[in-house]
């Protein structure tokens, strides 16, 4: 998929997106306005967080028949504050979540319903899409913004401090563990780009490689340079207290004192409904899109963590406005 101009953006997209206020799913769509009657859409958008409600907003502005389908369970509920999101630095996820909802509910030709998406396949020129509820959707146009599903690691009381103290970007959440005792749980590539980055925020910084480290001898010299400490001690548990990191547990009994660490565990998608469609993926396993928002399927898009590196809440909202906004321009071309 090749990179457009910007000219060609614009005469595609229809006019400039702008970043919206719409983060992520921790107040349930039932809230919201009721279930439509109908069961055909102009656009079916599974997946509510930031981005899919991004996209409903442009396209309940352009007057589409839109349903968002969403279980209220984002990758991000977990966490305390939302962070380098202008207009919205540091305000907790559900409470810009309540505002987003409420704001999107207002256009009368978008409905919610609450459940999990789990089939949908093409059918002459619409997609057809079941839920766990044994509900039927059909629409002429798809948006995929289910998002990812992070793969905690066999580690005790990771996940409790997922989000919180165990983090993943120091764009997002760096700022407020400035300064402080911090780790790295990784190895290789990964942990080396990770130390070159977060050194920025503290240089008190230490690499848990979990076993054998893999540093080349250009990345160790240079760790070293800048007094980066690697330990290869398997790491069995994360003290904790209500989320907040105090030491790593090394499986020999040995611990160290640690006030926050970054990881990146591995994830998975919420749902195969991309791979039932047939989306392609990536070298990372997300869905590739263009610049666009579209997917190697016709009249499929994605936005949203699912089909970006970048999870970052301000990311995924304006990718869901592009999606939103070109998916709509490409409508009002095929029906003019």
């Amino acid at each position: 998929m090749d990179n457009p101009t910007r000219r060609t953006f614009l005469k595609q997209s229809g006019y400039v997106a702008t970043t919206l206020t719409l983060p992520s799913s921790l107040v349930s769509f039932s809230t919201f306005a009721p279930m439509t009657k109908n069961n055909t859409f102009d656009v079916i958008i599974i997946g509510g967080s930031y981005s899919g409600l991004s996209a409903a907003m442009a396209l309940g502005r352009a007057l589409r028949n839109v349903l968002v389908i969403d279980s209220g369970k984002p990758c991000n509920r977990q966490t305390p504050h939302s962070h380098n999101f202008i207009t919205q630095d540091g305000r907790k996820p559900g409470e810009i979540s309540a505002v987003a909802k409420a704001q999107v509910a207002q256009y009368p030709t978008v409905q919610f319903h609450h459940g999990v998406a789990i089939t949908a396949k093409k059918e002459g020129e619409a997609f057809v899409l079941t839920t766990q509820q044994n509900k039927s959707f059909r629409a002429k146009k798809l948006i995929l913004a289910m998002g990812i599903k992070d793969i905690m690691p066999d580690i005790a009381g990771f996940k409790e401090c997922w989000g919180i103290s165990v983090i993943h970007c120091p764009y997002c959440h760096g700022y407020e563990v400035k300064h402080q005792k911090t780790g790295i749980l990784a190895n290789g590539d990964m942990a080396f780009h990770y130390a070159q980055l977060i050194r920025n925020w503290t240089k008190d910084l230490t690499v848990f490689t979990n076993g054998k480290a893999t540093f080349t001898q250009e990345q160790a010299q240079k760790l070293a340079k800048h007094n980066i400490s690697i330990i290869e001690k398997e790491v069995t548990a994360v003290k904790h207290h209500k989320g907040k990191l105090e030491e790593l547990v090394f499986r020999d009994g040995s611990t160290f004192s640690i006030k926050a660490v970054y990881a990146r565990p591995e994830f998975e998608h919420h749902s195969d409904i991309p791979e039932q469609l047939g989306c392609e993926v990536n070298e990372q396993g997300l869905i590739k899109v263009d610049a666009f928002q579209k997917t190697s399927i016709d009249g499929v898009f994605s936005c949203g963590d699912m089909a970006s590196p970048f999870r970052a809440v301000s990311h995924a909202v304006a990718s869901g406005t592009t999606a939103g906004a070109v998916l709509n321009n490409e409508m009002t071309q095929d029906e003019f």
